[in-house]
């Protein structure tokens, strides 16, 4: 009798752990469905250069890295890197983080006259015992690191920035034609996780601000053992909640990506009385491969990039 419970036990166990992963194929169950990218907005040319990263082998860490690289190179996106639009004062400064699978972190933060920030943020993780440079400091070690000075103001962006001065209206609206973002997730052929956040910022900030994308646990967070999430939009929002800390988080108890995503901002309605003014997305990747956002207003979409397909999913919505 005792034997025959025992082979029962050990039957059901087996149908429980294969029904509560759906990220096994079904013709190969042995098989996870890897690698994978997914990124905030429509950034199908960044997911492409990280998935040949991760199909040539890289971890997941070098994948970001090279795939937000795209849109920090690209001057026709005006939120983030070469060719972001200024502050108030016409300076392009840029902020942007990094973590790996082990939660190695590095980032930087009002950062001028360097294209990749990203690979900077990189560069502060592995040959520095800190999390964050800023500023006047950040710029020095990227130089000593090799990295070449550069005018990031474009043409383009400083013709906006001098017709905004006319009025000089601030206005932060965050959506699909003025997002501040571009957040990458990966997970490798090795099974681990690792993302990257880079940004310009708000348009026409002040001087010196610094949203949630360099820091650790608001615009971005990776924990290999439940999952990884990151933010775009209103930066100050997200940091008020500590937003992708508390979406990886609630994963680690069992939530769902969207779910974790949605509850995240349901916490900033609830704590935060003017956020009908402004939006905040967030995007999460579970460590079975199971992907999900969740954004404040409509508009916000990801890029999600499996194996040799890549598509554009619009994120659900709150309000």
């Amino acid at each position: 009798m005792n034997s025959r419970r025992s082979f029962v036990r050990r039957s059901l166990a087996g149908i429980v752990s294969l029904s509560a992963a759906p990220w096994l194929k079904a013709s190969n169950p042995q098989r996870p469905v890897y690698p994978l990218v997914v990124s905030t907005w429509q950034n199908k040319a960044a997911n492409q250069a990280a998935i040949e990263t991760l199909q040539q082998g890289g971890r997941a860490l070098d994948a970001v890295e090279q795939g937000v690289r795209v849109v920090e190179a690209d001057p026709k996106d005006r939120s983030v890197g070469y060719g972001g639009r200024p502050d108030r004062d016409g300076k392009v400064t840029l902020d942007a983080s990094i973590m790996d699978e082990h939660g190695n972190c590095g980032s930087v933060c009002f950062l001028q006259n360097i294209m990749h920030p990203v690979s900077v943020a990189r560069k502060v993780m592995e040959e520095t015992p800190h999390v964050m440079l800023a500023g006047q400091g950040a710029e020095a070690f990227a130089l000593a690191q090799g990295f070449e000075s550069k005018d990031l103001l474009t043409k383009a962006s400083e013709r906006e920035w001098k017709a905004w001065k006319k009025n000089a209206n601030y206005e932060p609206t965050i959506n699909i034609e003025n997002h501040d973002t571009i957040g990458m997730l990966a997970i490798d052929t090795f099974g681990n996780l690792s993302g990257a956040c880079t940004t310009s910022g708000l348009a026409y900030k002040f001087s010196g601000r610094v949203g949630d994308s360099p820091i650790i646990g608001s615009g971005l967070y990776v924990d290999n053992e439940a999952g990884a999430a990151v933010a775009t939009g209103l930066g100050e929002a997200v940091v008020k909640t500590c937003g992708s800390f508390l979406v990886v988080e609630l994963m680690r108890q069992g939530w769902s990506p969207t779910a974790a995503c949605r509850e995240a901002i349901k916490r900033i309605v609830s704590k935060q009385p003017g956020h009908k003014k402004f939006q905040v997305g967030f995007l999460a990747l579970n460590t079975a491969g199971q992907v999900g956002a969740y954004s404040l207003q409509n508009g916000f979409m990801y890029t999600r990039h499996l194996q040799d397909k890549s598509d554009i999913q619009p994120s659900k919505y709150f309000l």
